[in-house]
């Protein structure tokens, strides 16, 4: 991947023990997404949610932007599918098994803004961009990135960003909590090794089952019965004697998912 000029390919998946990584290939075109990457990616999710050694999904890009969105190129004529196709895509990336870190290496516009926002960690650089074009094109949002927009921002940005249009550089992403952590350029892999690392990390059943509720307590669906049997079953897990164990003898604890 020397020239990435040259590179022009569906988003890759790749899985390395406890990590997986979806790439997005085509830096000549922003890395925008068609359908059939779309439909690539959701498959590439099911893997993932499948295999259960995975506990942390990089979503990383390819050469100056993280990713500009649906391609939108045929739409007006009747070719190209819905674009609830990528929020329902989205959807999936929210509700993924597996802690999910977005590393956002440029810009990032349109529905790939949601993209990121559906990630649970997001880590940016700085002179990235972002804007959401929307309004300004004429189409209505699908409902699930309106909800993470609304959620993830609170109403008054998720308004100024989508009845605006307007671009924002890095800090302003970081300020408003588009990004959870900002870093130079060249700190980007070494950062995301460094959270995927330390999450890694973290007993299993009680980082994967947070994850799931605090997104659920987001969109108002407290499942407290789901929530008191979770925290029982911690309880009498093995991973708890671990790290109680690991906490007392002051070292790192060794956990096995159960």
């Amino acid at each position: 991947m020397n020239d990435l000029s040259e590179i022009n390919s569906p988003p890759a998946l790749e899985i390395n023990g406890s990590v997986a990584t979806i790439r997005f290939l085509r830096p000549k075109y922003a890395n925008r997404l068609s359908a059939d990457d779309l439909r690539l990616i959701q498959a590439h999710l099911e893997v993932v949610n499948q295999t259960p050694e995975v506990l942390v999904l990089q979503i990383v890009g390819t050469g100056k932007y993280f990713c500009s969105g649906y391609d939108l190129k045929s739409f007006g004529s009747g070719q190209t599918p819905s674009s609830l196709l990528f929020g329902q895509t989205v959807d999936l990336v929210e509700q993924a098994r597996p802690i999910t870190i977005a590393a956002v290496n440029g810009g990032v516009f349109g529905g790939g803004t949601d993209l990121v926002l559906g990630c649970d960690f997001r880590i940016g650089v700085q002179g990235a961009t972002m804007f959401m074009p929307a309004a300004k094109l004429g189409l209505h949002f699908y409902p699930g990135g309106l909800v993470r927009y609304a959620t993830r921002l609170g109403l008054d940005q998720a308004k100024r960003l989508f009845l605006t249009a307007k671009q924002i550089d890095a800090d302003e992403m970081l300020r408003i909590g588009f990004l959870t952590e900002l870093v130079k350029p060249d700190e980007l892999d070494d950062s995301l090794q460094a959270l995927t690392d330390e999450l890694c990390s973290m007993a299993p059943l009680a980082l994967l089952g947070i994850k799931k509720h605090l997104n659920l307590i987001a969109r108002g669906q407290l499942h407290v019965e789901e929530i008191t049997q979770a925290v029982l079953d911690s309880e009498a897990s093995e991973d708890l004697a671990e790290g109680a164990a690991a906490w007392r003898e002051k070292r790192p604890a060794r956990f096995v998912g159960r």
